[in-house]
C-alpha cells in the first residue's frame, strides 16, 4: 500500500509524462504502473510503492471546484520540491538535461547540508523544482 507519494498537477501533461517516463527508470529504478502521454493520469512505482503521480491540472480543478480560479499565479518562490536520491548526481543531471529539464543549480557538494551530500537542481517541463541528491 502506498503510504505517501507526490502528485504533480500539470498543464503540459504530455511533456511532463515524456520527461518522467524517460528519467525515472534510470535515476531511481521506477517503472510506469499506469498511464500514457495522453493523460490525464500516470504513475510510477519502485518495488510496488508509488513514487510519483502526474495528474492533469484541469481535471483536478473540476473535482476541487476551482476551475474559476486562474491557472497561473504570479511568479513566486517554490512551495514544493520533488527530491530524487540518485547514485550519481552528475550523470542524473546530464540525463535530465538531455530530456528537456531546465538547469536551476549545477551539481555541487553541499557539506553544510550534510556529510558527503552532493546536489543539483532542475525544473521539469512544467517548472516543478527537482533536486537530485547523493550522499
Amino acid at each position: 500500500m502506498d503510504a505517501l507519494h507526490p502528485r504533480l498537477l500539470v498543464d503540459r501533461f504530455a511533456d511532463c509524462f515524456r520527461f518522467y517516463d524517460a528519467v525515472l527508470p534510470e535515476l531511481i529504478g521506477a517503472v510506469r504502473a499506469s498511464g500514457s502521454a495522453s493523460g490525464p493520469y500516470a504513475h510510477w512505482d519502485v518495488e510496488g510503492q508509488g513514487v510519483l503521480v502526474l495528474f492533469d491540472r484541469s481535471a483536478m480543478a473540476a473535482v476541487a471546484g476551482t476551475k474559476h480560479l486562474p491557472a497561473n499565479p504570479p511568479p513566486a518562490q517554490d512551495r514544493s520540491m520533488f527530491v530524487l536520491r540518485v547514485a550519481d548526481v552528475d550523470a542524473g543531471l546530464a540525463l535530465c538535461l538531455g530530456h528537456g529539464a531546465e538547469l536551476t543549480a549545477p551539481a555541487c557538494d553541499r557539506p553544510e547540508w550534510g556529510p558527503g551530500l552532493r546536489t543539483a537542481h532542475v525544473r521539469d517541463p512544467e517548472g516543478h523544482l527537482v533536486e537530485l541528491q547523493s550522499y
